[in-house]
């Protein structure tokens, strides 16, 4: 049995990987009902306020899938460590933040640390049971990052409604040293060659051209599209994202090898995974924002209101893995979009109306069919290709999901700066669901069997 951790230590690994994935996964949705009145009580304009949410979005997707790499370079348990650090250290500043660009440093640094955390969390767990018990071990670690990530709103508009959104940051810091004991306690790091030719130049273009590409997009509506610095920004942007393709064309160890994409079946699933957490993230973002500034609930009832997006999650999810194997990776996806795209419409005539109950609803719509748009598509990343490119595929699975979340923010903050409308972002967000499933549908493999 290839195991660092016996008997009883293995299921505190189980716990300790958990709940920091539970941590990562919290971020994402618990600051998002805080934001109103983050921007209030920091005097920030809208526009500064989503870059809270962004900052950390752009950092994670950017980094996320290169820090399994480097933990084969540098040695996955002193790598986690650092990871764990700078994300508690940057959540403790979060809390302390006077002003909006000290909170948005903040959650770029956590972002670093959630981008460490991220991809290694799933490496130890894996190295910490053996392969007949590491199904079970996975279910359960998913489980527990998806119950916290169900509760992120409701916790949000808790401790915003009752303490301070200062403690959504300063939840953080115990449970990272909690996780950091246990983790240097029970698991020692297995011998393993470590792997050279990291591809840095891929990560400093990757980095730069994301970062000049989502600052054009979010600042272009306010400052003018045609102002020298989003002119530069854009022009910037597609360049070194060129050059970034261009280059991972060419090297032998790429972070994201772009041949992989001349198959349109992994090309459309990846595009799923994408546009599945863009809509996660508009929906929790500019859901809670709507119920707070247009309909005047407090952060807590904005909290409960977002939770029928989350909790079905949390029991279909499980579920989403057999559809997969009865009826495979085609059909599933296909109507989880269509039902998306209806659920997305739904949200938009409810606000236009403002319809709380037709918004509840749809919300609700959205939740059970989320999970059908992230494990068959990741089944069918992973088959699309050969043995040997298998870890290569999962980075480029999780960084295209992490990327939906940043363009998300930047897409919906540019519409709603242009038109002030919340039924006009989510009808944006519906069409370009709208455009993935068309693709999608003529791109998925037919014949590709149940479970891929």
């Amino acid at each position: 049995m290839t195991t660092d951790a016996q008997g009883h230590a293995r299921w505190w690994i189980l716990g300790a990987m958990g709940a920091v994935l539970g941590v990562i996964l919290l971020d994402e949705t618990v600051i998002s009902v805080a934001l109103p009145t983050i921007q209030k009580d920091l005097g920030l304009s809208r526009l500064n306020a989503h870059w809270i949410v962004n900052i950390y979005l752009l950092v994670l997707a950017c980094f996320a899938g290169a820090a399994g790499h480097l933990g084969d370079v540098l040695g996955v348990r002193w790598l986690l460590s650092a990871g764990l650090l700078i994300f508690g250290l940057a959540s403790a500043f979060g809390g302390f933040s006077e002003n909006g660009l000290a909170l948005m440093t903040a959650r770029a640094v956590q972002g670093v640390g959630a981008a460490l955390i991220f991809p290694l969390s799933l490496v130890v767990l894996i190295r910490s049971f053996s392969e007949d018990e590491r199904g079970l071990a996975l279910g359960l670690y998913g489980g527990i990052g998806t119950i916290f990530l169900s509760l992120g709103p409701l916790v949000g508009g808790l401790l915003t409604e009752y303490l301070s959104w200062r403690w959504i940051f300063w939840v953080n810091p115990p449970i990272v040293l909690i996780v950091s004991v246990i983790t240097w306690t029970f698991w020692r790091d297995q011998p393993h060659h470590r792997e050279q030719g990291f591809d840095w130049k891929g990560l400093l273009l990757l980095v730069t051209g994301l970062a000049a590409t989502v600052f054009c997009v979010m600042e272009g509506p306010d400052r003018g599209w045609i102002q020298p610095k989003v002119l530069v920004a854009m022009s910037a942007g597609l360049i070194l994202l060129s050059l970034f393709v261009f280059v991972e064309m060419r090297t032998t160890n790429p972070m994201i090898a772009v041949s992989l994409f001349a198959d349109r079946n992994f090309a459309a699933s990846n595009l799923i995974l994408m546009t599945a957490q863009f809509g996660k993230i508009v929906l929790f973002v500019f859901g809670a924002s709507y119920f707070q500034s247009e309909l005047r609930y407090s952060p807590l009832a904005a909290g409960a209101a977002l939770l029928p997006i989350a909790i079905p999650q949390v029991f279909i999810a499980p579920l989403a893995g057999k559809i997969a194997d009865q009826f495979g990776t085609r059909k599933p996806p296909l109507i989880g979009l269509l039902c998306g795209v209806l659920a997305l419409l739904m949200v938009s005539i409810g606000m236009l109306y403002a319809l709380d109950k037709v918004i509840f609803l749809a919300f609700l719509a959205w939740g059970c069919c989320v999970p059908l748009l992230f494990v068959p598509p990741r089944r069918a990343v992973m088959s699309s290709v050969p043995p040997n490119l298998r870890g290569q595929a999962s980075g480029i699975s999780m960084t295209f999901q992490l990327l939906g979340g940043t363009v998300g923010m930047a897409l919906g903050s540019t519409v709603f700066a242009i038109t002030s409308s919340f039924p006009l972002v989510f009808a944006f967000v519906a069409a370009l669901a709208t455009c993935v499933l068309a693709y999608s549908f003529v791109s998925l493999d037919r014949q590709r069997v149940p479970g891929g």
